[in-house]
């Protein structure tokens, strides 16, 4: 798990009715330096499933790879990067 910052969001003309119910968010994974505030610490972008309504600046715990897909078993659904969290505080100290 990673924690990233919502820097945007997807907007789809059309999309599987599995998918229903949620948003599309593009984040930036962010390491210690990202967290704080250090540009040189924040990743390429990408996109991620999220059925929390996280806003643009948001922090957020994000799951990947088959763990993404796990809180929709036993349904399949394509989703390589799932919200798990919306984050209040992250303490570096």
């Amino acid at each position: 798990m990673r924690i990233a910052e919502v820097i945007g969001r997807v907007t789809l003309n059309r999309a599987h009715p599995s998918l229903d119910g949620a948003s599309w968010r593009v984040v930036v994974a962010l390491d210690r330096k990202g967290l704080a505030g250090d540009e040189s610490g924040r990743s390429e972008p990408f996109v991620i499933f999220d059925e929390f309504g996280a806003g643009e600046g948001s922090l957020v715990a994000v799951s990947e790879g088959a763990e993404a897909a796990a809180p929709f078993h036993p349904e399949v659904k394509p989703i390589d990067g799932y919200a798990a969290a919306i984050l209040d505080e992250v303490d570096l100290g």
